[in-house]
């Protein structure tokens, strides 16, 4: 069954497709700009019902934060904008409507708009490598990052009780896939998180621990530069990281990790950080792309299309400093595409001049664990604590909510104080607790009856966008 949601005739509706960094924002900034304005009404379309703060997902997948603390409720940032949850299945441009699906029953939705921002964000690129998707675990959602951190204290309680040395040492093999911020943030949060946890496990040593990063470019960390790249790792390899450059996975199997030189490692742990694609529906518009994103402007406007918009991952945004490049798809950018296009969109209401999008990189920074940092800002370079402490102190004050920022900086504390928390109460990959048994309601699985459903994504936290 189809319900169509019309507009009301006295009444102008915008339409913001994605809950990422670009969509968010950008119904923050017009539910600002047109507040007062009973005329329009704005509708948020996200697969979640939620926000996720993607540079610290990685914190999540090694023990270091609160799952719920990287998140914000949508209906929580954005009190007068409708939210949807549920995928968008159709675009239809010449007719002004998005077909959406929506609740357990896939039901349909259409809604019809005056103006369209477009903010679908990107997938991961697995690059059709056999098995890929099924066997490897990425890193761009917080249900890969609670997977992610269940995976490795699934491995470390079987490493424990492994006879076989083979099969132990396969089982305390991980391999993360992609040199960029995803990838070596990841690799250097998990290295810490496995070795401190190793006290609890008294059959397995530091020795049987194989943690490596695979990268298929010269350096690791490339945005940041040669010397930062160099820098980053030495730091890691002094932490018995091996990392091996100018290579790639070839192919997977359950238990081995083949890469294109002809190495083969066993390992039933890969983590997959080396790409992502734009949303695969915008292959299917009828629009000038360029590298497989929705080609826009200098005002964050489809050409041909007057009334939509693009903006983030999925939007290729012509840099008009420097002509022939793009800005990069990363957060920062996004936050202010976000703003720029809701300044566009009421410009357009109120029949004002437009606003061209320029932005210049502020900085980069990245964590590669035990408090030490890599950073470039405003063209500087840094290195070590101080800027972990940058990387700590400036994703803190740009995290949504003072709850929530609260709460991260408390669990801060707290890691330094006391081990990493290694209880696995669930397991999204089984969709059950951890020993494999079905929760029961009784005094002893009552936190796992709570936990399970969340795990096995029977409510809204399944996916997230953004990228970093």
């Amino acid at each position: 069954m189809l319900d169509p949601v019309t507009d009301n005739s006295r009444k102008k509706r915008i339409v913001i497709l994605g809950g990422g960094f670009g969509g968010v924002y950008a119904a923050i900034h017009l539910e600002k700009l047109l507040a007062r304005q009973s005329a329009v009404e704005i509708c948020l379309v996200s697969h979640d019902n939620f926000f996720l703060f993607t540079p610290m997902l990685h914190e999540i997948a090694a023990s270091d934060l609160e799952i719920t603390n990287i998140v914000n409720p949508l209906r929580k940032l954005l009190r007068k904008v409708e939210v949807l949850v549920g995928d968008v299945n159709q675009i239809d441009l010449p007719n002004k409507r998005v077909l959406i699906s929506h609740g357990y029953r896939n039901h349909s939705l259409r809604i019809d708009y005056d103006h369209l921002v477009i903010a679908l964000g990107s997938i991961t690129n697995f690059y059709d490598i056999a098995g890929l998707a099924d066997l490897a675990v990425p890193m761009k959602s917080l249900r890969d990052a609670i997977k992610l951190r269940g995976q490795i204290i699934r491995h470390l309680e079987e490493a424990n009780s492994e006879c076989d040395l083979a099969d132990r040492q396969s089982l305390l093999t991980f391999v993360v896939a992609g040199g960029g911020f995803a990838g070596v943030e990841t690799v250097a949060a998990l290295n810490d998180f496995v070795r401190e946890a190793l006290p609890f496990y008294p059959n397995l040593c530091e020795g049987m621990l194989r943690v490596m990063l695979v990268h298929s470019g010269p350096v690791i960390l490339p945005e940041l530069g040669e010397s930062l790249g160099r820098y980053a790792e030495e730091v890691l390899a002094r932490r018995s990281v091996e990392i091996r450059l100018k290579t790639r996975v070839k192919n997977v199997t359950e238990g081995k990790v083949f890469l294109a030189d002809g190495v083969s490692i066993s390992s039933h742990t890969l983590v997959w950080t080396a790409g992502t694609v734009p949303s695969p529906i915008i292959s299917s518009l009828p629009c000038a792309k360029e590298q497989g994103r929705l080609l826009v402007n200098q005002f964050l406007r489809v050409p041909d299309w007057p009334n939509v918009w693009a903006v983030g991952d999925c939007a290729f945004v012509s840099d008009i400093r420097n002509p022939g490049q793009s800005h990069p798809p990363t957060a920062q950018h996004a936050i202010r595409e976000g703003k720029v296009v809701a300044q566009n969109i009421a410009a357009v209401l109120f029949e004002r001049p437009l606003r061209s999008f320029s932005f210049k990189t502020i900085g980069l920074l990245a964590s590669i664990g035990r408090r030490t940092g890599v950073a470039r800002i405003f063209g500087f370079n840094f290195s070590g604590f101080f800027a972990w402490w940058m990387w700590r102190t400036i994703y803190l004050c740009k995290l949504p909510g003072l709850d929530k920022k609260v709460r991260v900086a408390f669990d801060w504390t707290l890691d330094l104080l006391f081990p990493k928390d290694v209880c696995a109460v669930y397991d999204v990959e089984r969709g059950r607790d951890f020993d494999g048994v079905e929760p029961r309601n009784n005094g002893a699985s009552s936190i796992n009856v709570a936990l399970h459903p969340y795990a096995a994504g029977e409510v809204d936290f399944t996916r997230a966008r953004g990228i970093k």
